[in-house]
């Protein structure tokens, strides 16, 4: 048997519907999968899904990690669902986001320090909460499509408007990152999480070892097993092996879907601060650049635009005084990441990118 998700589409014999999988986390037992399922019948609207013992099952709305969940629910159209952790709901004019009882709050406080950071300079614009709970936040909209549909759908926008938004969110990030701090804006930023490079080296490591878990009894996959324990080393012995750059506020998740692009003079939007850090500025573009590169390789977005997108990332990286050796090193953490999602193919695509990555280093340093 396969013991990566033997499909992406599976059909619910109760009610006939049939869920595609958009995305997919490691279970408790090996072979068993928790999912984010999406109706192939119904645009948008998702639902959670198990994979367990080969058997497909809708996860209830009556989630027991997530006692707001159903009724949230009610309220509009479930759009992100990770089972027992988080879910969002877009509903007339806002967006709904459900946590585990007493998590929204310091989610909130985090987007309130945020608006700190950000307000200083005014080059992003952030959704306004509306209202909050200890699990429940509802935010505003912010209107404009984001980067990631200009990428993907080339008649959102013109080749030279796609440009332009690049370009914007461009000198937008230099200038967020090279503004001076007073004194409110200091003091948020040493009170965020640290993320070095040696947190996210054992962050990493906590990853690959949850992976190898779930696969290393399983005899048909040793090759695996061995070639990824051997990528996990040398990417994280790259990731520590040269000085980091200075610190600075992270997003934590950046990329194109994070991102609105708003018209004419109007600042950018920026969402979802969740994962806000002290970090190195190669962490939040090298994560923008491979999810680019991720978005090319699936052909969904073409090259030119790939290349323009690419660019704007690699310009940014200059202006900041990003150092090659750390950009190239958050990099291969990102495809070693995604090495790891349990999903068809993605471990043989990303450990061959890794291997094309350290073969060009290994001439460039010749």
């Amino acid at each position: 048997m396969s013991w990566y998700l033997p499909g992406l589409e599976y059909a619910d014999e109760a009610t006939g519907t049939t869920w595609r999988v958009n995305r997919a986390w490691f279970d408790r037992r090996p072979g068993d999968y928790v999912l984010e399922v999406q109706d192939q019948g119904q645009a948008g609207a998702v639902r959670g899904g198990y994979l367990r013992h080969g058997r497909f099952e809708l996860v209830p709305l009556d989630d027991p990690e997530l006692p707001a969940l159903r009724a949230e629910a009610e309220q509009g159209e479930l759009v992100a669902y990770r089972p027992h952790r988080r879910a969002v709901v877009r509903a007339g004019g806002c967006y709904i986001k459900i946590f585990r009882p007493g998590q929204a709050i310091a989610s909130a406080e985090r987007c309130a320090h945020v608006d700190i950071l950000l307000g200083a300079v005014g080059t992003f614009t952030t959704p306004s909460i509306l209202h909050s709970s200890e699990d429940v936040i509802v935010f505003s909209t912010v209107q404009g499509p984001t980067l990631y549909e200009l990428c993907v759908d080339d008649s959102t926008a013109s080749d030279e408007s796609f440009g332009c938004a690049w370009e914007k969110w461009s000198r937008s990030w230099v200038a967020q990152l090279s503004a001076p701090h007073d004194g409110a804006a200091r003091s948020v930023l040493n009170s965020l999480p640290l993320r070095s490079a040696e947190v996210e080296a054992a962050d990493l490591w906590r990853c690959v070892n949850r992976w190898l878990r779930h696969f290393e009894n399983v005899p048909e996959m040793s090759r695996q097993c061995s070639a990824l324990r051997a990528a996990a080393e040398d990417v994280t012995k790259n990731l520590l092996r040269t000085a980091p750059d200075p610190l600075a506020w992270s997003h934590g998740d950046l990329h194109g879907k994070q991102i609105i692009a708003a018209e004419d003079r109007s600042p950018l939007g920026l969402l979802d601060f969740d994962e806000g850090a002290q970090a190195e500025a190669a962490l939040d573009l090298a994560n923008m650049d491979v999810r680019l590169e991720v978005h090319r390789r699936r052909n969904q977005m073409s090259s030119a635009r790939y290349r323009t997108a690419h660019n704007q990332v690699l310009a940014v990286a200059k202006e900041l005084h990003v150092s090659p050796d750390r950009f190239h090193a958050y990099t291969d953490t990102l495809w070693l990441r995604e090495a790891l999602t349990p999903l068809p193919g993605r471990l043989a695509r990303a450990t061959a990118i890794l291997d094309e990555r350290a073969k060009r280093y290994q001439t460039t340093e010749a």
